[in-house]
């Protein structure tokens, strides 16, 4: 996505209420949330046991860790156009308010949205951009993580 017309590190504030839209869907296979078992060590049955989740889970089959669905929000803040162009880069900052709402089932595709709620000076060109974000499923009827990132732009 694009950022709006003058949107740039000077003209942040002007910008607060903007809504970024939403990223382009990334698809959440088995073979991701494998891989993020092995990295993180959380290899919960609901996640990795393909026959037995699509047993004895209430989901119908695997889902995803949340907290590898809260990492898609990361990669997607730069992709909807949230970090002005003429940012020399951007630094997670922080989460606040996050809430895990519906799983993402193994296959499904994600799409981030971002609402600008807020800017605080920082110093030295940097503002802290109040981000609310939601990830969802593609035609789901309720996100599967809302909540609030926090990313510092290096201006």
């Amino acid at each position: 996505m694009t950022a709006p017309a003058g949107y740039s590190t000077a003209t942040l504030h002007d910008f607060v209420g903007h809504d970024f839209g939403a990223s382009a869907p990334v698809t959440v296979g088995q073979d991701r949330i494998d891989g993020f078992a092995e990295v993180t060590g959380d290899h919960q049955w609901i996640h990795v046991d393909v026959a037995r989740a699509r047993a004895e889970s209430p989901f119908g089959g695997p889902v995803a860790h949340g907290f590898l669905t809260l990492s898609l929000l990361a990669a997607a803040v730069t992709e909807a156009g949230v970090v002005p162009a003429d940012a020399k880069g951007v630094i997670n900052y922080g989460l606040d308010k996050i809430r895990f709402l519906a799983p993402v089932p193994a296959g499904a595709a994600v799409t981030c949205g971002f609402r600008l709620a807020g800017v605080e000076d920082k110093g030295g060109g940097r503002r802290l951009l109040r981000l609310e974000a939601e990830a969802r499923v593609e035609g789901a009827d309720k996100p599967a993580i809302v909540g609030e990132i926090l990313a510092l732009i290096v201006g």
